[in-house]
């Protein structure tokens, strides 16, 4: 599966949309083409066609930006890099893990939550990590809206592509 990477009209990171989406943006003169990937297609006349890699729209999409990230469990993993905050293994199935446990007054917020591995939450249960002789090997915190897409474009593998076009450092 192709996916391509959409800017706004200002070159700000919009998305990622599947080559089938950008294929019909393309047609409808909604976007202009910055980058071609290598694949090909062909349509049903046989004409053979580039992907796009990046596309860049016409008219400028006014986003309204939040105050910040919303939290979610996913957005605890993609904080937390996809490792568990206290053995920092990746390959294990995480949860998400309260510091101060809820039972004892804990709220469910970036600055109280961790993703952790099942064992490691197992291990420290109803209590807190110096209680359970665990230690944090992140720090828990909001993270603003420009760390996370930064993380979030990390994580897609996109930045190279950006960088070489000047539009994100």
């Amino acid at each position: 599966m192709t996916h391509c990477i959409l800017l706004n009209a200002d070159y700000t990171y919009l998305n990622i949309v599947d080559w089938k989406r950008a294929m019909c943006l393309l047609a409808k003169e909604k976007v202009k083409v910055l980058k071609y990937s290598e694949r090909i297609i062909r349509t049903g006349e046989g004409v053979i066609k580039k992907i796009p890699a990046v596309l860049r729209l016409i008219k400028l999409i006014r986003t309204l930006y939040r105050t910040r990230v919303p939290f979610s469990k996913r957005n605890v993993l993609i904080r937390d890099g996809f490792k568990c905050a206290y053995c920092r293994s990746e390959n294990k199935r995480l949860t998400i893990d309260h510091i101060i446990p809820k039972s004892r007054g804990g709220l469910t917020t970036f600055e109280n939550c961790v993703s952790a591995c099942k064992p490691c939450n197992n291990k420290k249960s109803n209590q807190t990590p110096n209680e359970a002789r665990m230690f944090l090997k992140v720090k828990a915190y909001q993270p603003t809206i420009s760390e996370f897409l930064k993380m979030k474009v990390r994580k897609l593998g996109i930045n190279e592509v950006l960088k070489n076009l000047g539009i994100y450092s």
